[in-house]
């Protein structure tokens, strides 16, 4: 039987995502105004594909249009409640319908992925935390085996990676977002579906809160 092959990313996708990534890390800052020409210049390829990355961007969001071109749009407040609003109901949900699918090896995949977490918390590395977080929960989105859950989540993880790379910059709060992650795990593991969702509830209100007291910390600070 012949396997499909993945295509590689295209050029437009790699582009796409480093300025994401630029976008999520801070080096472009709300405000900023971005052209085709400089970061092409600074990628070294044509116009075309950050051409097309900054139409994506702006169609999700991330930029808008002024009166001198792109800018980095700031982060809105409102949309961000909106979206621990849509995933303190659809998380739940998520662990709900995972727990009496957790096998042998997802229950090995689950305890290693928070291992991981905790690791990469030690380090201090932020983007590796971030990333790490954003595994534990798409592991438990692909588990509930509704695609529409991690589909839906998947964009709005792009969105979140800007407000939540603040908040496990800083150790502590990394620190007990894996305590939470381990408390739900296990929660799951012992057939307890309607604790683990509401320890998962729980988790998305307490890591809101962590957001918007690091906004009004950064800006105090300003």
């Amino acid at each position: 039987m012949l396997e499909s092959l993945v295509p590689p990313k295209s050029l437009v996708d790699q582009v796409y995502e480093v300025i994401l990534d630029a976008l999520c890390d801070g080096t472009f800052k709300p405000g900023e105004r971005l052209t085709q020409e400089d970061i092409a210049a600074r990628l070294k390829v044509s116009r075309q594909p950050v051409t097309h990355a900054l139409a994506i961007l702006k169609a999700q969001g991330f930029l808008a249009q002024g009166r001198q071109g792109l800018t980095v749009t700031p982060v809105d407040p409102d949309f961000f409640e909106a979206i621990y609003q849509f995933r303190s109901a659809v998380e739940p949900l998520a662990v709900t319908l995972a727990t009496p699918r957790l096998t042998k090896e997802a229950i090995a995949k689950g305890r290693a992925l928070i291992e991981h977490g905790r690791n990469v918390v030690a380090t201090g590395d932020a983007g590796a935390a971030l990333q790490a977080d954003m595994d534990f929960h798409s592991f438990i989105y692909e588990l509930s085996g509704n695609p529409l859950i991690a589909e839906t989540m998947r964009l709005h993880w792009r969105h979140l990676r800007r407000a939540m790379g603040k908040v496990l910059r800083h150790p502590g709060m990394s620190t007990s977002v894996w305590k939470e992650h381990s408390r739900i795990l296990e929660g799951m593991i012992r057939g307890d579906a309607e604790g683990a969702a509401e320890l998962m509830r729980r988790h998305l209100v307490e890591a809101y809160d962590r957001v918007g007291k690091m906004d009004e910390a950064g800006t105090k600070s300003a």
